[in-house]
């Protein structure tokens, strides 16, 4: 198995999505009055940490993200919250950056530093609803399989801060935001469930996305929607005028970064898609069907090749087991790529934490399959039970960084020598 190559790859991927190399050729314009920075993300903390360095002005804010991603800063508060699942930190995060954005003026600043992440980093539930609602709603979402965009569009059905909340709350002062983008497509109104940015589709479009995928709403929740209670604001709304927003590192970037260093290496590079969706497990028997036909005929890329491509896929949860959507692609792809030689893989989280647990993906190649089976673990019953995890865990093949400091969602490596 080509690790060592597999490896960097994903590593150069990650260190292109480095919030340092991108916020400083970013920078807003000075206002005459205050600069106060809020943000919320995986990513939230490396960004304002560049952006401190950067501006050359006074500045004060606050800036929430998952446990264990904080970095030191001097000016800004970086204080930390639970992820995927929403808790009483993040509860107390939102309500201090709404407060914190309240009372400004039009000769005020407000840059938002936005990142993967931070709907589960930003609970604010609308009224009548409680922490314990949007937990269930988020947990419902999560299980769902629904693309992030459906996700972000109900979530906002909900919340007092998302779907350009906080920006409204802001008015009059002037919001720039700066994204790193996890969504595919980019529309960085997805990130985060854009706080500080509406998002296009109403209350009537969210109705019918929550029956599609059967969500299983609380009571109170489903009152709310089906009520006119808590309408997120218009994008066309003239609150939002004078405001901007960047995206200052996708997965486009980060995926062209790798193809140049495989090339580097001798190895050509195509890059499917930046913006994947769908079943992590038939995302997998996709790119699968693709790496056994160049491994085999020789199309409809020539040998050596690495295959490269992002996006989020989804997990609908029929088990109990342990992983996430990557390692899930994995074990899809290590069943269909069963004793097929010469094709190796990586696919991991860029963020460095994959779901739940403490690896950002795994390894599979031609012997995967076998090597659970031979350490007493069938495949296709973990992935029946969504335990990829686990099934990678007994092999050693998990691939563990540890938190990296961006999120640009998923990086899929496919080699074929």
């Amino acid at each position: 198995m080509d690790r060592s190559l597999l490896e960097r790859l994903f590593h150069k991927a990650v260190a292109q999505a480095q919030p340092a190399l991108a916020v400083e050729r970013h920078l807003p314009a000075p206002p005459r009055g205050r600069t106060i920075v809020v943000g919320a993300g995986k990513a939230s903390a490396q960004m304002a940490r560049a952006f401190e360095k950067a501006w050359p002005g006074e500045i004060s804010g606050l800036v929430v993200t998952r446990y264990g991603y904080a970095e030191p800063c001097e000016r800004i508060e970086i204080v930390e919250a639970a992820h995927p699942v929403p808790d009483a930190a993040g509860l107390d995060a939102a309500a201090r950056l709404m407060k914190l954005v309240s009372g400004l003026t039009e000769d005020d600043l407000v840059v938002a530093l936005i990142s993967g992440g931070g709907s589960s980093l930003l609970p604010a539930p609308a009224r009548g609803l409680d922490l314990d609602d949007e937990q269930t709603i988020n947990r419902a979402l999560l299980a769902s399989g629904a693309p992030i965009g459906v996700m972000n569009l109900i979530r906002n059905q909900f919340s007092t801060i998302k779907g350009g909340r906080l920006a409204a709350a802001a008015a009059p002062a002037r919001v720039a935001t700066l994204v790193v983008s996890d969504v595919p497509g980019d529309d960085p109104a997805l990130v985060a469930s854009g706080p500080t940015l509406p998002l296009a589709g109403g209350r009537t479009e969210a109705r019918r996305l929550a029956a599609l995928y059967r969500l299983d709403l609380p009571e109170r929740a489903a009152r709310l929607l089906a009520s006119d209670a808590n309408l997120p604001p218009e994008p066309s709304d003239p609150v939002f005028a004078r405001n901007s927003v960047a995206t200052i590192a996708s997965a486009a970037l980060s995926l062209e970064a790798a193809a140049e260093l495989a090339r580097q290496e001798g190895i050509e590079a195509a890059i499917l898609s930046d913006s994947i969706e769908g079943e992590a497990r038939d995302v997998a028997q996709v790119h699968a069907a693709l790496a056994r036909e160049i491994a085999t005929r020789n199309r409809p890329f020539r040998k050596p090749v690495v295959l490269l491509s992002g996006g989020e896929t989804t997990v609908t949860l029929r088990g109990k087991g342990r992983g996430g959507r990557n390692g899930e692609f994995l074990l899809s792809l290590a069943i269909a790529l069963d004793g097929v030689a010469g094709v190796s893989a990586l696919a991991g989280d860029t963020d460095g934490i994959d779901g739940s647990e403490d690896n950002a993906g795994a390894f599979v190649d031609g012997t995967t399959a076998r090597r659970m089976r031979e350490a007493g673990i069938d495949p296709q019953a973990a992935l029946a039970n969504n335990d990829a995890y686990g099934a990678f865990e007994a092999i050693g093949d998990l691939f563990v960084t540890g938190p990296t400091g961006t999120n640009v969602n998923d990086f899929r490596a496919i080699l074929i020598r």
